[in-house]
């Protein structure tokens, strides 16, 4: 009996032994993709390129990592390919908008994923969203929105697929301001084009991201944020107005968090193909958490004005899990709201 106890466990030392040896050497020599499901220039492009130059110090066997940008359908392109064409061998991550996760939800065509089967490695910053107008459009304050004749165009990826689209399409139906949403844009960088052109007049982006694209215009006051949606004031703008303090009634309330606070935790994750061997998956989440705590990754997140604010893998796997929890009904309201 002792002998075969003993066995037993030189047996699984053995084995144990093996797969660290294999986790060491995996990755040496090789190149792991990050496919950005937005296109260059913009917010999630500028997370994924400042995550790929000191990712691969923290992986065992010190791999190279690139970026690639795969734009399309509000990054709904990206995630097919992650989901169905990409090998599962823990050399590519994907990084798209978790907004499209609502896509899924609504049975939209075209959608070739399921959320619920990928393998989550963690997210960097948890949204917290402003509403960013073009200076010069006849409106200035919450007030002047308010009161304004003429909506507001605001420029996005896919109908119900992104903060950009999701969040005016709720602040009409919940506070009653007058704004027009156009979508179509493959990004963000196309979107601040399109507001310096005329073409529209505002964009829902993230804090962190929106002072990172338009740094020297927020500080000449060519680009006002007028409004944030957050369940707690950002302390930067504790001035600007927040969007759930202007909800009359229980239902404005309830589309606020459902729509824009909640999916704030899943708005940009990293993740991997279904079926990803769970040893890849564990190294890279390892390498996430020690890279987010990095003082060399910090100083360069903080200087491109990136909020270092993280959710784990297993925190947005169940953040996800509870929206598809969602009634029949619920889904069917979100559904006219967001696809209207």
């Amino acid at each position: 009996m002792r002998k075969r106890v003993f066995f037993a466990t030189i047996c699984a030392f053995i084995f144990l032994f093996s797969v660290s040896l294999d986790a060491a050497t995996y990755y040496e020599g090789k190149t792991i993709r990050i496919v950005v499901g937005l296109s260059a220039g913009g917010g999630y492009d500028l997370w994924a390129r400042t995550i790929a130059r000191h990712l691969g110090k923290f992986i065992p066997g010190n791999p190279t990592v690139i970026v690639e940008n795969m734009p399309g359908a509000g990054s709904i392109v990206a995630a097919n390919y992650i989901y169905k064409a990409a090998k599962p061998d823990g050399l590519t991550i994907g990084h798209i908008s978790g907004n499209i996760f609502f896509n899924q939800l609504f049975g939209q065509k075209g959608i070739e994923f399921d959320a619920r089967h990928f393998e989550y490695i963690g997210a960097p910053y948890q949204d917290e969203q402003v509403i960013f107008i073009k200076r010069g459009r006849g409106v200035s304050t919450l007030d002047e929105w308010f009161k304004a004749k003429k909506p507001l165009r605001f420029g996005g990826q896919a109908p119900g697929s992104t903060f950009s689209d999701n969040a005016p399409r709720v602040l009409r139906e919940a506070l009653g301001l007058p704004i027009k949403t156009i979508s179509g844009y493959k990004g963000t960088a196309e979107v601040k084009l399109a507001m310096e052109q005329g073409e529209v007049d505002g964009n829902s982006l993230s804090w962190t991201s929106g002072k990172a694209v338009w740094a020297k215009e927020l500080k000449t006051g060519d680009i006002i944020p007028i409004l944030q949606i957050v369940p707690k004031p950002i302390p930067e703008i504790a001035h600007v107005p927040n969007a759930i303090n202007y909800a009359k009634t229980p239902r404005a309330k309830k589309l606020i968090e459902l729509v824009v606070h909640d999916p704030a935790k899943y708005a940009r994750p990293f993740m991997l193909p279904p079926k990803t061997p769970r040893e890849q998956v564990h190294i890279l989440r390892e390498a996430f958490h020690k890279l987010l705590s990095d003082r060399e990754f910090i100083a360069e997140a903080t200087k491109a004005r990136l909020e270092i604010k993280p959710a784990t893998g297993e925190e947005l796997k169940q953040a996800i899990e509870d929206l598809f929890a969602l009634s029949p009904a619920e889904v069917e309201s979100l559904k006219e709201l967001l696809l209207k």
